[in-house]
């Protein structure tokens, strides 16, 4: 095991309990833990795009999807089933491309990122829909909408990766490999949150339309 895999992972031990006590306390615990990483996003994209005709388009889009994350974690009347399930997707989705990116290897997706594969990209579906049955069962998607589920399933993971692919693009017009440093092994926070913030917003503007309210 390669001592970044090492770094990787227990990073993700650490940080994932951290983040996951926030969102289920809620109220100013959850605010608290918002605000601290779109100040730390906020600085990693200064870094990133200072200087580019893009620069304030990326905040204004920061400040949009914190606001709509936001908004999905209050909506729910001190429930917080709909928040982990996007967040499960997400990172489950991340796991997926990394885990069969390293394994299988092969074509690249994109020469916008090039750690990013035709393997990684199965993965990261497959690990996604792998998820459903451990969500049904924790009562976090109803059993009988499991095809609406899957639809779900599949345009959280994918709106996840386009957001991967996103950030990765403006990464490589500034020349550099990571977002920051803050996280070993993963880089900087918008590195593991990229997909992140375009698939929350994605999941609140399909849910106030009500497309999935049986989900």
């Amino acid at each position: 095991m390669s001592s970044e895999l090492k770094k990787r992972i227990l990073s993700s031990i650490i940080l994932i309990p951290i983040v996951f006590f926030f969102i289920i306390k809620g109220s100013y615990f959850f605010s608290l833990l918002l605000f601290i990483f779109f100040l730390i996003s906020s600085y990693e994209w200064h870094l990133l795009a200072k200087k580019k005709n893009y620069y304030i388009f990326g905040f204004i889009f920061l400040i949009c999807s914190f606001y709509l994350i936001y908004q999905i974690r209050i909506s729910e009347d001190n429930s917080y089933n709909k928040f982990i399930t996007i967040l499960l997707i997400c990172i489950f989705t991340d796991i997926g491309g990394y885990t069969f990116g390293k394994i299988f290897k092969g074509p690249k997706l994109t020469s916008y990122s090039p750690n990013k594969t035709i393997s990684g990209l199965v993965g990261s579906y497959f690990f996604a829909l792998c998820l459903i049955p451990l969500l049904i069962y924790f009562n976090l998607l109803n059993q009988p909408y499991i095809l609406l589920s899957i639809i779900f399933v599949t345009l959280i993971s994918s709106i996840s990766q386009l957001g991967d692919i996103i950030v990765s693009y403006f990464k490589r017009k500034s020349n550099i490999k990571d977002t920051g440093n803050i996280i070993p092994g993963h880089g900087g926070l918008l590195d593991r949150i990229d997909g992140m913030l375009f698939a929350f917003p994605f999941a609140y503007l399909i849910t106030i339309t009500n497309l999935f309210d049986k989900i």
